[in-house]
């Protein structure tokens, strides 16, 4: 496989997932700043400000794409509505995750983004084992995984998560190409 050097666009029937840049900050900020979303993803601050948008948009520019891709989720009619990503971890398969803002959860958008990034990952990015995990409290989010290709493990972890502050229980699950 040859090196990427840029996050690619996919597009599924109602969405674009696109690498994020600078100035998607303030709507970043302005969708994440919500206790309900922070407390879903394990590695997102709360309160969620234009500066730690600004951070991670920088970070994401500097990884390496061989192993890591960013993307943010724009619907034709809304905008940018959420975020997905993959992220290699020391001594751990590539692992996957996401957030939809909160005026957008339930209208099958993370399903349709996840679907749409695990068949380029599999099909373009060539990989062939994806880890991923929800919070226990966090069914929906097992749904949506579920719907994407992903089995449950059987195993459940304590994970940190930034904006509770504390550690909470995650059900392991797996993607296999």
């Amino acid at each position: 496989m040859g090196v990427i050097d840029r996050t690619p666009d996919i597009e599924t029937r109602r969405l674009r997932l696109r690498a994020p840049r600078m100035d998607d900050a303030p709507r970043m900020a302005e969708l994440c700043n919500d206790f309900d979303i922070g407390r879903m993803v394990s590695g997102m601050p709360w309160p969620y400000r234009r500066a730690d948008a600004e951070d991670f948009i920088a970070r994401c520019a500097l990884a390496d794409r061989r192993t890591d891709a960013a993307f943010l989720i724009e619907h034709d009619d809304e905008g940018v509505v959420g975020g997905l990503g993959f992220r290699t971890r020391p001594e751990a398969p590539l692992e996957v995750g996401y957030w939809i803002g909160k005026p957008f959860w339930g209208r099958g958008i993370a399903s349709e983004a996840l679907i749409g990034a695990m068949a380029w990952a599999g099909r373009d990015w060539k990989k062939r084992v994806v880890a991923a995990g929800h919070f226990s409290d966090n069914p929906a989010s097992g749904r949506v995984l579920c719907r994407g290709g992903f089995l449950y493990t059987g195993q459940v972890r304590l994970r940190a998560c930034k904006a509770r502050g504390e550690d909470v229980p995650s059900r392991a699950m797996i993607w296999l190409a």
